[in-house]
């Protein structure tokens, strides 16, 4: 029997793997953070960590926990860079992520912010809220047509080739760019070429030191005026300033983001910016999905500690 510090209410049924193999659940009553100093004091005194993106899982974290009983840290989510993953294999605290589950749900977002963006629906819909929509007018809220356009995707992994699957049924032209040749049909082996020939840009791409700001003021100046870009990653992928720059100065048409560069803060400048989809963090948002995802946590840890080796593992344990 292990003790398992789970550090954010999760959804009902989250966390049956753990009772079911008899661990015992750390939590606090309520859904109140843990803060980086608590962490660091419990990650001794138990034998694996649940965790969200939101929880800053550092090398204090796992070097104070690998020092006493921890041995596995899952991440509820699949990003895991809140998590010291170099520090971890070195410690050998495993780490699990939840992959797959979440492909088609963050896709189907992804989707809702393409139409949404395209079409002005959030200016649109505040307008009417707030009184401001005279009645219809031939010159209202001209938006772009998303069916036959071309959809560039910036990384083709499991949530990009969802995504792909939904613009086929807007008959969209979808090309994508990675790193190597995928030998898929549409692959475009430079970026900024992708960038400026495309009509909507979606990101898809892990958070590395590589792809931080990958989407800066130049790049955004390569986009069409009439292109929309669509952010379901990492927050920091894009320069928030300079999307609102781009925003308001036309150099794009119009963006919807889902993720921010410093959450739950988001760029001021960006808040205002004209022709946004603003939403909080809502990609894997459905009750079953953040169901599942807790599910394959607590699953991956519970292998772990059985000394197993779970498919979710993201390093070796020890």
């Amino acid at each position: 029997m292990a003790r398992v510090l789970v550090t954010r209410e999760l959804p009902a049924g989250g966390t049956e793997p753990l009772v079911d193999a008899g661990h015992v659940i750390v939590a606090r009553d309520g859904d109140e953070p843990y803060s980086h100093d608590e962490l660091v004091t419990i990650a001794p005194a138990v034998d694996a960590i649940i965790c969200l993106l939101t929880d800053r899982i550092d090398a204090d974290v796992i070097t104070a926990g690998a020092a006493g009983r921890l041995r596995a840290v899952a991440n509820v989510a699949v990003g895991y860079d809140n998590v010291d993953v170099e520090v971890a294999t070195r410690c050998g605290v495993a780490v699990c992520n939840t992959p797959g589950v979440l492909d088609e749900t963050t896709a189907d977002l992804a989707f809702l912010l393409i139409l949404a963006a395209a079409r002005l629906a959030s200016t649109a819909e505040a307008d009417l809220r707030n009184a401001r929509w005279p009645g219809w007018n031939i010159m209202q809220y001209l938006g772009q047509d998303v069916h036959g356009a071309t959809l560039g995707l910036v990384g083709f992994g499991r949530i990009g080739q969802a995504v792909a699957r939904r613009a086929a049924g807007f008959g969209m032209n979808v090309r994508h760019h990675t790193r190597h040749d995928t030998g898929i049909s549409g692959w475009a082996p430079e970026l900024d070429k992708l960038v400026a020939t495309s009509d909507f840009v979606s990101l898809h791409v892990p958070l590395t030191d590589e792809t931080r700001h990958l989407f800066d003021a130049r790049r955004l100046a390569l986009m069409k005026p009439t292109a929309v870009l669509v952010n379901t990653a990492r927050g920091p992928i894009v320069d928030e300033a300079a999307l609102a720059t781009a925003l308001e100065d036309g150099t794009i048409f119009a963006a919807g983001i889902d993720v921010y560069e410093r959450e739950p803060e988001v760029h001021p400048r960006l808040l205002a910016a004209p022709r946004t989809v603003l939403l909080p963090h809502l990609g894997s948002a459905s009750e079953a999905t953040r169901r599942r995802m807790a599910r394959l946590a607590c699953e991956g840890a519970v292998a772990i500690l059985a000394g197993e080796r779970p498919p979710n593992l993201v390093t070796p344990s020890r």
